[in-house]
């Protein structure tokens, strides 16, 4: 039987034995409070499925960030066609720099003002969703998941983002290390071979670390709430050695990813240096070139990592619904 509170909201009861009554407020469902895209409510909810619902606020933000960061990856080559014409008293490649300058503030200020604005609303969209199909889960799973999906969010706001300047950085720095030549491209080419072949055999062992991580994190609003001790610090060692094993491989993967990526950035200083004839500012240019390409190119395996977690997370916050 229903109930009507003093707010006008529905109020479901719940007998217990004897005469213990709890009275608990029943899931809304007005319009407005479930205000959420009509897609969320039975798409299987993932990365894939926020990208086409909310796709116009993406492309957004996504346009905006390749433009800055487009600007950004040309900034050491004009800094070090600044560092010539200023050495030798030309003035027109450092007005070109400045310019670029200001019109990187205003791009990346108003990129950043939107992306809260638009994520947010992702953030509570897929909130929504996730706890109109929750079922008859547990609060502590539901809890988890719930925090485990904001994470799909986060990633379209923060990794793919990145990702993607990562990958312009990396096209860039290569188009202008051939330019100076060959060699220096095909350096830093093998070095994000190794890479990548490096992560492919981690992979694996990626995936099945956090979903041990996940699994234990399920469990801790249940541990909490038995007030023991023994079993709240038994969840808190789980954590810590899932969480060392996954830190332990990670650290591994990119120690031998920096190896790589460190031994492109001596060659391509050494050969610049020796074998190019290059001005001060054109190995400025080049070592340039060749640290960023270091730096963009470790967020790529970062984002594989980051898509393997979420693969994880997208099957487990989407149980619940499989299992109805």
């Amino acid at each position: 039987m229903t109930e009507v509170g003093n707010n006008g909201k529905p109020i479901g009861r719940v007998t217990l034995p004897g005469s213990l009554e709890t009275r608990i407020p029943a899931m809304s469902t007005d319009s407005d409070e479930l205000n959420f895209p009509a897609p969320l409510r039975g798409d299987r909810l993932s990365i894939w499925t926020l990208a086409r619902v909310f796709r116009w606020k993406i492309l957004v933000t996504w346009t905006l960030t390749i433009l800055e960061t487009a600007m950004l990856a040309l900034f050491p080559l004009l800094i070090g066609r600044s560092i010539d014409g200023l050495l030798t008293g030309e003035l027109s490649a450092f007005q070109q720099l400045v310019a670029a300058m200001a019109v990187l503030l205003v791009v990346a200020t108003g990129r950043r003002l939107y992306d809260t604005r638009a994520y947010g609303s992702m953030r509570v969209a897929l909130g929504r969703a996730q706890a109109q199909r929750a079922g008859g889960e547990a609060v502590s799973v539901i809890n988890a998941r719930v925090l485990m999906g904001r994470e799909l969010v986060d990633f379209l706001e923060r990794e793919a983002p990145l990702s993607i300047t990562g990958v312009i950085q990396v096209i860039v720095a290569l188009i202008v290390l051939f330019s100076f030549h060959g060699v220096l491209a095909l350096s830093a080419a093998a070095a994000a071979a190794a890479m990548l072949g490096i992560y492919a055999v981690a992979a694996g062992r990626f995936f099945r670390l956090n979903a041990d991580l996940n699994q234990q994190s399920e469990a801790q609003v249940a541990e909490l709430e038995s007030r023991s001790l023994a079993r709240i610090g038994a969840h808190l060692l789980g954590l810590r050695r899932h969480e060392v094993r996954l830190s332990d491989t990670e650290a591994i993967v990119y120690a031998l990813i920096f190896a790589a990526l460190l031994a492109m950035l001596a060659f391509n200083l050494w050969f610049a240096a020796t074998r190019t004839g290059a001005t001060t500012g054109e190995i400025f240019a080049i070592v340039t070139y060749s640290y960023e390409f270091i730096e963009t190119s470790v967020i790529l395996p970062m984002t594989l990592q980051s898509l393997t977690r979420l693969t994880e997370i997208t099957d487990r916050i989407n149980k619940s619904e499989a299992a109805g």
